[in-house]
């Protein structure tokens, strides 16, 4: 059996281009898994910061920065990517941005907080942009009806990237621990490790994919700030038009803050609250994208079957058990159980939720409507996470609280997913399709 079966892909697809789109996948997971969530994250917090009360606001902070500017030129970035068919020579140059300021994060020493956060605002700005991007490719390659499958084929593999990256990282962190050797030396070794293996590795997505977009030249060219913040407001009045699409990324606000929580400061709550040591804390991660990858690959079948909708909701609910299971975890033991059910939850929510999208997105706009998708996705990075910072700040260190207030989230986005009727926005997604062809037929 074929891991990618043309029976799934649109005309024209080769199997190959699918392997190398989910190889991007593969490419810049290891910067979510060491720099945001296993290693960076807490040598920010507890060495580069040392331990400060505003610490983790900080971190989150320099986040929230990062995602409110993807917020506001990603849409802007997708119209000018459709209009010139230009995704994947954008693509490229993101990937370089970030490859590079991902290395230059290993500058980052203690102490050195405002350096430390402009290389994180510069580095997951682009991981951004790629993320984007790429998600932008899905419906060009996935029919309708396996866009389920083929998105969990590209997070399983980004999982196991993660794995990778982290399973590196963590066997130079338990050599250099053996040998006395400090965290100010070995995180920026893993900063390394982590850039190389995303450029070597989307070497592969830019020599197998392919650009199937034709050029818009109907769209229009934002340029310049005020032609980003122009080009943003008039795609934010059109998606109006798309009810369903509009409700989705309501939805994603809400259940994609939750899961940005998990994503960022993990490995914080295990330190700092649960009592993980460094080596633990990426043990946890490590196993915790095993899962990851097991719930992205599997649920990617289970939603084609059993429906979007359904599927997505199981996983909210899921993510809520988990966020209970972390807020009463009293040993090592109880919070491994909350890790397993997020890793499970976390692969399947995000790919269910890029399926939806490429589902309700018009073919001719990919670009400019998963741009809206991450500026979702983005606003719910800040809200998430932000909101986690300040009730920790405001009840003088109170995580456990922070982290129960997280399930409200996950519960917010299934009563926003209730409303959405898939049918009634793929209808609306051909229609814009279909008026756009025949306007570009010549009279």
């Amino acid at each position: 059996m074929a891991l990618f079966p043309s029976d799934a892909l649109n005309p024209g697809v080769r199997q190959r281009e699918v392997f190398g789109w989910a190889m991007y996948d593969f490419a810049n997971s290891g910067y979510t898994t060491v720099v945001i969530t296993a290693v960076f994250a807490a040598y920010f917090v507890g060495g580069i910061a040392d331990g400060a009360p505003w610490a983790t606001l900080a971190w989150t902070s320099a986040l929230s920065l990062s995602y409110a500017i993807v917020m506001l030129t990603m849409p802007g970035l997708g119209t000018w990517a459709d209009r010139w068919a230009a995704k994947k020579k954008l693509l490229a140059w993101v990937t370089l941005g970030c490859v590079i300021s991902t290395a230059a994060l290993a500058w980052a020493s203690p102490g050195q907080v405002v350096l430390a956060m402009v290389l994180i605002v510069v580095s997951n700005t682009f991981f951004s942009y790629g993320e984007s991007l790429t998600a932008a490719f899905l419906p060009e390659l996935a029919k309708p009806e396996a866009m389920g499958r083929v998105s969990g084929w590209g997070w399983s593999l980004g999982y196991i990237g993660g794995m990778v990256a982290l399973g590196i990282s963590l066997g130079y962190v338990l050599w250099a621990q053996s040998q006395q050797i400090p965290a100010s030396q070995f995180v920026p070794v893993t900063m390394w490790i982590t850039a190389v293996i995303y450029g070597l590795a989307a070497l592969v997505t830019f020599a197998l994919l392919k650009e199937h977009a034709q050029p818009q030249p109907h769209l229009p060219r934002p340029v310049g700030v005020s032609g980003q913040m122009r080009q943003l407001w008039q795609t934010l009045q059109a998606v109006r038009q798309f009810k369903d699409f509009s409700q989705l990324l309501a939805c994603a606000v809400a259940y994609q803050g939750g899961v940005a929580v998990a994503i960022t400061l993990a490995a914080i709550y295990a330190e700092q609250v649960i009592g993980f040591e460094k080596q633990e804390t990426m043990v946890l991660i490590f196993v915790l994208n095993i899962a990851a990858f097991a719930g992205a690959f599997v649920f990617g079948y289970i939603q084609d079957r059993i429906g979007h909708k359904r599927a997505l909701a199981l996983t909210l609910w899921g993510w809520m058990l988990t966020c209970l299971i972390a807020a009463m975890s009293t040993t090592k033991g109880q919070f491994w159980w909350a890790a397993a059910i997020a890793g499970l939850c976390m692969g399947s929510s995000q790919s269910g939720g890029r399926a939806m999208a490429g589902l309700m997105a018009p073919t001719e706009r990919l670009g400019e409507f998963f741009g809206l998708w991450t500026f979702a996705i983005r606003l719910a990075s800040i809200v998430g996470p932000l909101t986690y910072g300040v009730i920790t700040w405001l009840t003088d260190g109170n995580q456990r609280l922070a982290i129960g207030s997280t399930a409200l989230l996950f519960f917010l986005g299934w009563l926003l997913l209730m409303p959405v009727n898939i049918q009634r926005g793929r209808d609306a997604a051909q229609a814009c399709t279909d008026a756009a062809l025949a306007a570009a037929k010549p009279h």
